[in-house]
């Protein structure tokens, strides 16, 4: 069974989110990603190609190398996603701030 990847199961894994987190401020080589990481480079490899896969990174070829870099176009569309969600649990939070304040100042 060919199953399609998923941008959030694609996020869902620490390690591919700190790969996001590297090339997020520039564009890097798999062996420049993978020099951050103490796993084997083939395993830095597919965690890169389901990501691009995902179309949250995208590639560059320049030259014999090969550049990664974040698609923010994807990366605002997953924000976007996101963000109703993050406003329910700050609307939450407040709530829960709120009564616990009243809580202790009786």
């Amino acid at each position: 069974m060919n199953l399609r990847r998923d941008v959030f199961q694609a996020i869902a894994d620490p390690t591919r989110r700190a790969i996001l987190l590297l090339v997020a401020s520039q564009s890097m080589t798999a062996g420049a990603i993978a020099a951050n990481f103490d796993t084997a480079r083939p395993t830095v490899s597919k965690h890169l190609h389901i990501l691009t896969e995902c179309e949250l990174l995208k590639q560059e070829q320049n030259g014999r190398e090969i550049y990664y870099h974040i698609n923010a176009k994807k990366m605002k569309e997953v924000a976007n996603f996101i963000e109703p969600f993050r406003q329910i649990w700050e609307s939450r939070f407040n709530k829960l701030e709120t009564i616990m304040k009243n809580y202790k100042g009786k």
